[in-house]
Order: structure tokens, then sequence, then C-alpha cells
């Protein structure tokens, strides 16, 4: 008989649960993320929450249709159960009240900080700060459409007291005089100008380059993209490389973005040139100064220093984006391979290389955006386009016609020792001498100008023509000029009320010793002058370094150092230090300035003895130890102070050279395997021996 084995009952197990996992789950937010295996980026907290949502976002059911567990935020009360609203006040009342004192001090503090390019607004207030404006409250609208004369004023008025920007006859006279004095004609838009019919129109195509509208929607794609915006200038003519129209675009609508310009090109002109332009453009924008060279840069450690201080100034975001917008040819794509040591960016000493926007990953938080040259239409001369480098030269039909807007800018002694011409009456005569001189010639003994022209021209745009603009206004006293302090750290909430503010004080350090710049062209005359007298700047260095004490703390204590010193020049940083050590991204690059790449053999010794290591090149290669406490042979310490620039004995210089010469381990093929039997030529393996230096006699 068979016999029937009977079922035992399921085991009931625990329901799963709705909140987060406490284990290491990858569904669990406060897992240890470090040393995990084969996962590239941790889910964040957003991205847990929102899967949860995925899989709860409904109630479950049985079979019956009954509810075995709620959706999110369900009742839980019976079906049918009449549910209201506890009648209490607070679901009614204001939350807060904000008196007429603190709203217009919060006003008057907001616009000081929207006009002031020191200062940065962090993030946006949720309340209608345009009310708050009186420009909006009486700006021209179609008023008498939205409000007639008879509900204003007539018997049929609706409004108790009409809102007028003048109370009485007096004030409205005055506000009237007061804008008669402000008007200007030049910018008044709504005036009717006639075009004369003799108006210069651009006579070539290429007169219409960086003009298209792909490279402008390429503009405002990086703007967008971007969370600071750098405006690189030509040093030689800051004023005519730069847009006001794209800074009123930014002021205005992308007021959260901040903008600085960057001076390239600085070792073309003279150093006192450099010094004033810096001056009078950080009245307006925080200014650097910068040269774009792979092997001798000028400003790249305080750039880069700049970008990380932005960097923690945008805690809350895990990357920050750098575009770099400007007039052609003026040295975007260079001054992003400079800071990256590496050509990442195509380059070319002509206009309209950079074709589209890229990104380039320069740290694991700070990304760069390269753009193409945009030519801002502000009615310039077809001279001034070329002269600008916004045309290339190869493409325009008649160069030789801009040939006296050179001579014109250029001094004649220069053109003398660059071309080695004795002396011309025109631009024609010029050209022809030239001609001669380079061996320029057509059939019959005739002058090329047109190959001669080019090549003035690819000078004027190379930079082998001394040139530059001078600042309009000399008088530097009447310049508003920003105190240079230590940089505010990241914006921390500590109270409800810090949560509330919109605005916070960010002065970035832009300090330079413009006495380091290497100055490629030669100036003579009037064109050379002394500098002004800089700020030291050792403090600045050390109020950096104190800024840096939190940082300091979660790392080790320097012990003895057998490893490479972090070097003043980024340039000889690998691509592994730059974006795989989260360290060099948390901290300051205090010691990356630029003045080190540009100091000569005597100013970098005293640097690097600064650094509490010494640098020593031997047969087998170079290294660094840092100056530790020795003892002696019979084991007391030695009492001598701590100096960083104590050298090493002889001694002590031999037995590194020896620890780091790699040494002979494991026994010789030949001894002992027989092969072929080549042991029995006793000769030969001795010779062999003797050969691979395996023998000592």
């Amino acid at each position: 008989m068979a016999r029937t084995i009977r079922k035992t009952d399921p085991v009931k197990k625990a329901g799963r649960k709705d909140g987060f996992n406490r284990s290491g789950h990858s569904m669990n937010p406060d897992r240890k993320t470090s040393n995990l295996r084969g996962v590239s980026k941790p889910r964040d907290k957003a991205t847990i929450k929102r899967l949860q949502m995925y899989r709860n976002f409904k109630a479950k059911r049985d079979e019956s249709g009954k509810v075995i567990r709620p959706a999110p935020f369900q009742s839980k009360v019976p079906s049918g159960t009449v549910a209201r609203v506890e009648p209490n006040r607070r679901w009614f009342g204001n939350v807060r009240v904000v008196g007429q004192s603190a709203l217009q001090k919060f006003q008057e503090e907001l616009g000081q900080a929207i006009k002031d390019p020191y200062q940065v607004v962090m993030r946006q207030t949720k309340l209608p700060i345009t009310l708050l404006k009186e420009s909006s409250k009486f700006a021209r609208v179609h008023l008498l459409e939205t409000e007639s004369f008879e509900n204003t004023f007539g018997p049929k008025k609706q409004r108790k007291r009409p809102s007028l920007a003048s109370g009485d006859l007096d004030s409205y006279v005055s506000s009237a005089q007061k804008f008669g004095e402000d008007y200007e004609i030049e910018k008044d838009g709504a005036l009717v100008r006639e075009l004369s019919d003799d108006r210069a129109l651009s006579r070539e195509w290429i007169m219409k380059a960086g003009l298209s509208k792909r490279i402008w929607g390429e503009l405002y794609k990086v703007i967008d993209c971007s969370d600071v915006i750098i405006q690189v200038l030509d040093a030689r003519d800051p004023m005519g490389t730069r847009c006001k129209q794209v800074e009123a675009y930014i002021r205005k609508e992308k007021s959260h973005k901040q903008l600085f310009f960057v001076l390239n090109k600085v070792d073309l002109v003279p150093t006192w040139i450099t010094q004033r332009w810096v001056k009078t453009l950080s009245a307006e924008y925080p200014t650097m100064a910068f040269r774009s060279s792979m092997t001798h840069p000028f400003g790249k450690g305080s750039l880069i220093n700049l970008l990380r201080q932005f960097g923690k100034l945008h805690s809350d975001k895990k990357q920050i984006s750098v575009g770099f917008i400007g007039y052609p040819n003026v040295g975007k794509s260079s001054v992003i391979n400079t800071l990256r040591s590496k050509k990442v960016c195509k380059v070319a000493p002509i206009a309209g290389e950079t074709k589209v926007w890229q990104y380039i990953t320069l740290m694991r938080r700070i990304f760069l955006i390269d753009c193409p040259g945009v030519v801002f239409p502000t009615g310039e001369t077809d001279e001034e386009k070329v002269l600008k480098g916004v045309v290339q030269v190869e493409k325009l039909k008649t160069p030789e016609d801009f040939i006296p807007a050179v001579l014109e800018r250029v001094k004649k002694e220069y053109l003398r020792r660059v071309y080695r011409l004795n002396d011309w009456k025109d631009a024609t005569d010029f050209l022809d001498q030239m001609a001669r001189r380079t061996g320029r010639l057509l059939k019959g003994g005739e002058p090329d100008y047109n190959a001669v022209a080019r090549m003035v021209l690819n000078d004027w745009q190379r930079g082998k023509l001394p040139y530059f603009v001078a600042p309009a206004n000399p008088d530097l006293e009447k310049v508003q000029e920003k105190p240079v302090e230590e940089p505010t750290p990241a914006v921390v909430d500590e109270s409800e009320e810090e949560k509330e503010k919109t605005k916070k004080k960010f002065e970035p350090k832009l300090a330079q010793d413009f006495s380091k710049i290497r100055v490629d062209l030669k100036y003579e005359g009037d064109d050379v002058q002394p500098l002004e007298e800089q700020p030291d700047l050792t403090e600045d260095h050390s109020a950096d370094e104190g800024d840096d004490d939190e940082e300091e703390e979660d790392k080790p204590a320097d012990t003895t150092a057998t490893e490479e010193p972090k070097s003043a020049d980024a340039s000889k940083l690998d691509d592994s230090e730059w974006l795989d050590d989260e360290e060099d991204d948390e901290e300051d690059v205090d010691g990356m300035d630029e003045e080190d790449s540009d100091d000569d053999d005597g100013s970098k010794k005293k640097d690097k003895t600064l650094k509490l290591k010494t640098r020593t090149i031997t047969k087998s290669g170079a290294f660094s130890v840092s100056a530790t406490s020795r003892s002696t042979k019979k084991g007391n310490e030695d009492d001598r102070p701590e100096n960083p620039r104590w050298k090493l004995t002889s001694r002590e210089r031999r037995k590194i050279d020896r620890d780091q010469k790699k040494k002979k381990v494991g026994t010789h093929f030949y001894e002992v395997v027989n092969v072929k039997n080549k042991s029995k030529k006793k000769g030969f393996l001795e010779m062999a021996k003797a050969f691979r230096g395996h023998c000592k006699k």
C-alpha cells in the first residue's frame, strides 16, 4: 500500500522592506564605496531613491484584489472614510514675514553683489525679486490697454491710489532734468538713422568669417554648458578682441555664471603694458596674464589655482565646466594645451582651426570646453579684421591693400630691424624693397607684391613685428583697484539664515609677478618703462597655505621622503597624476606657480630649497631626498637643526646611488643547464661569462 507523504506548510518569509538596505547592498546609500570591484561609479542616494520609486510606485494586491502593501503616501484608512484637513490656522497663515527694512537691505546687498564681478551669486531665490526693482515697476508697458484713464482717474475709477514714480510736480521736474542730462544720442536705439549710400561693404566673402549661425550656435552651447566662462584676449589689443555684447548677455541672462579675462600672448608686449592692462581690466572683471607655451608658460599655476577655487566654490556639483570664448586666433586652444601640458587641441597660427566645441578633462572635477572663434558684429573695417587675425591671409585676393595699415601701426625702427631696410616712401616702395631683398620677383624682374604682402601679414599675425596698444587712461590712480585677499572657502550652510542668503562674496586671488614674464620681442626707446611696485607675494602664498589646514589634517605626516616632490611646473605632471590623484584635486595649487617655470637657474635653486627636499642628479638618474634627522655611527642622534638646505654627504649620496642600481638576482642559465654540450667548452664559457660581466677576475 502506497504511503502518502504529507506536504509541509510553506515557510513564511519576511516581507520586503521599503526602506534602505543597511548592509553592503548596492541599494544602501551609506555603504562603503571604496575598494569596490567591478564598480566604476557606485549608486548615489538620488539614484537609489529613483529606483525605489520605480519599484514601489503602486500598491501590491493579492489575487482577490486586497491591498497587501499600500503605495507610498497612500492613506491607510478604510475605503469610503471621509477624510478632512485638520482645522489649524498654520495651514493658511504666512510662514515668514519680512519687514520693510530687511527687504530694503536685501535689495541693496543683492544689487551690489550682482554688479560686483568679484562677488558670486551662488543660488537664485524663489522670491519674486523683479518686484523689488524700481526699473521693472515703472517700465514702459501698454499702459492705456491695461489701465485706461477713466478707470484710474475718472469718476469710475477702480483704484484707490495710482502708482506714480513722482509724487509732486517738483520731483517730476527734477527727474526729467536728470534724465535729460544722462541722455546720449549715440545710445538711443529708438532713433531712425539714415544710412549713407557710400557705405563701405565687405569686398570679399572671407570678411564674413566667424559670423555664421553655426559658429554662433557653438558659442551659445559653450556658454550654456559652462559654469565658469573665460574670455581670452590678445595682449597686443585687448579692447579690440573683447566682446561687450556677450558680456552684457552673460550679465543679464546668465548672471549665475562667473566670467573673467585671460590676457594671452603677454610675451609679445612690454611687461609694463601687461601690468597696466591687467589693472585696467580688473576694474570690470578679474583679469590674469598668461603666456601659452609648453616649455616656458606664465600664469599656468595661477590659472589652475583659480579654477580649483571655483571648484571649491561649487562644492555641491560633482564637476564644473570651464568654457573658453573669444576672437579667432587669440590662443584659446593653446591655453588649454598649456594647462594640460599636452597637445589635446589642434592649434595653428591661422584663424578657424577649431571647427566645433570639444570637452577636455583637466582634472577629476574640472573640465575645459574649447570653442571656435566668433567674430562679433561691431562695425569693424576690413583692415581691422585682417590685423586682428580674424581672416586667413592665404584667402585674401589683394593682400597688398592692407600693408599701409601695418606701416601705420608699427614703428619704422622696428621694421628696419626686422626686414633690414633703410627707408621707404610709401607702402609700394616698402613692398618693392622687400621683394628685391627677399628675391620675390616675377618675370622681367618685376616685384611680386602679392607674395611679399602675404609674408608681411603673416609676420604680423604670428607676432614677429613689435606692436601693442597702450591703455587709454594712463592715470592708474583713477582705476578702481581691487584689494588682493585670500580666497573664500566653499559655501557652508551653518544656520537657517545662511540658507536664505543668495549671495556669496568670492574674491579670487590673482596676484602675479610680472617681472618674470619672458618677452620674446625687443622693444626700444619709449616702449621700455620700469614696472610699478608690486605687492609682496610671499604673504599671499603664506595666507593660502593657511587655508588648507583642514585638508592637511587628514594627510599623514611627512616622514622620510623618497618620493618625487610635486613640481612647481605643472607641465611635468603626468596624466595619471592629473586624473587619478584624488588628493591632488582637493588641495590648492599654491606650489604650482608660474614664476618657477620662468625663473633663471639661481632662482630655481632658491625655490627648490624651500620645499624641504633636495634634488640630486647621478649617473643612474635623478631623485629627491628630504632632509631628515640622521644618527651617527655611535648611535647618538645628530643635534643639527632642521634645515631644509642641509646637503647630503658624499657617503650618503653613494649609498643612495647603490640602492637605486639594479641588483642581479638568480643564476646564469648556461651554468645550470647543459645546452648542446656547451659546458665542455670551458674556454668559450669563460669568455661568455666575462663578456656578460658575471665573473670577476
